[in-house]
């Protein structure tokens, strides 16, 4: 069982810029399909975007795309959530999540894809 770790959360203004960190546990050499998620009160869990080990082919819901960019280490066991032109609706519980073995696929946004999932870390955009 791949552990999870985020980290960088917390408050920013409107129009600011944050990056979360998230460290998995997992092999260097097992191929994996790494997400971020957000939630916010009374939302469902969003797929926020995605990244593929093997390549580096990245998703992003189109909220986010020219804002948000995912990245991974060249280890490819920490991925980078770089948010930038913050709005107060990215406010979040943002979740970072791994699918160990597999590529990301058309459906990558699906929480039900993944089997790892991080303790969640809260970003919260002011205005």
């Amino acid at each position: 069982q791949v552990q999870l770790v985020e980290s960088g959360g917390g408050s920013v203004q409107a129009g600011g810029s944050m990056r979360l960190s998230c460290a998995a546990s997992a092999s260097t050499y097992i191929s994996k399909c790494m997400a971020w998620f957000r939630q916010a009160p009374g939302k469902e869990r969003e797929g926020v975007a995605a990244v593929y080990s093997v390549g580096g082919r990245t998703y992003y819901t189109d909220s986010v795309k020219g804002r948000f960019t995912i990245s991974q280490d060249n280890a490819k066991i920490t991925v980078y959530l770089q948010m930038n032109s913050l709005k107060p609706e990215d406010t979040a519980m943002y979740f970072c999540a791994a699918h160990l073995g597999a590529p990301c696929g058309d459906i990558w946004w699906h929480p039900a894809q993944y089997n790892a999932w991080g303790q969640g870390t809260q970003v919260t955009v002011s205005s």
